[in-house]
């Protein structure tokens, strides 16, 4: 019994501490957080090293983070958007705007934008203008609004169009119809119809697509040749003006 009375209070039978007990060890004496256990809300809030427990004890009190840069914020805006495609200056400001970034802030990033090279609305333009037409046909009326739509200024934009000529617009317009001449069906009067209509979604004027259709008709059969002759473009041309 001696023996066994011995070993009471010590190992694996040892009494839970008393309540407020000195039982700290050196390193939890040196850890910052544990140092603060001398508050009435910081005992036993510690539920791992390094990481401070809530007020009521329930968990580790979430990490404050550092307010960011409004300036930083925008950038990163801007930068994903040019990621996709190159942006206009209005573009960029109107997704800073959606983004609930300040006037000021907006116009200090776009300005130093503007300074590097970063965005450069008279290059867009130019670029714009070569791959639409190029690559969808679209005529400089199209080509225009387009650029309206993205905030491009309009002598910017007429500087970008000038350099589609009338001649290159006639070529495209005739290429267009070249092309859907090959798979057309019905009547000659009626894929004049559609090709016209074509071209006029595309923004070619009324003289341009009804003399390239006209045109291309004449050269496709001899039915269609027979439509075409009876074709007075000019005529119909003002007619569309006058109706548009």
């Amino acid at each position: 019994m001696a023996g066994r009375r011995a070993r009471t209070g010590r190992g694996w039978d040892a009494a839970p501490p008393r309540a407020g007990a000195d039982h700290s060890s050196r390193a939890d004496a040196d850890d910052p957080v544990v140092a603060d256990a001398g508050q009435p809300w910081a005992e036993g809030t510690r539920s791992r090293r390094g990481r401070r427990g809530r007020p009521d004890g329930t968990g580790p009190t979430p990490v404050e983070s550092k307010p960011r840069d409004e300036g930083e914020m925008a950038r990163e805006i801007c930068l994903r958007q040019l990621a996709v495609r190159p942006r206009t200056r209005a573009e960029l400001a109107g997704a800073l705007a959606k983004k609930g970034i300040s006037d000021e802030v907006s116009a200090q990033v776009l300005d130093r934008y503007d300074e590097v090279g970063i965005i450069d609305d008279a290059a867009f333009a130019r670029a714009w203008v070569s791959s639409r037409h190029n690559g969808r046909g679209l005529a400089r009326r199209a080509l225009a609004n387009e650029l309206r739509q993205r905030g491009v200024d309009g002598e910017v934009a007429s500087e970008a169009l000038g350099e589609l000529d009338e001649e290159t617009e006639a070529e495209t317009a005739r290429a267009l119809v070249d092309r859907k001449l090959r798979t057309a069906r019905g009547e000659p009067d009626a894929v004049f119809r559609r090709l016209v209509g074509m071209l006029a979604r595309k923004g070619y004027p009324p003289g341009v697509a009804i003399r390239a259709v006209k045109d291309a008709l004449a050269a496709q059969s001899a039915e269609a040749a027979e439509f075409a002759e009876q074709i007075d473009a000019d005529a119909l041309a003002e007619a569309e003006g006058e109706r548009g």
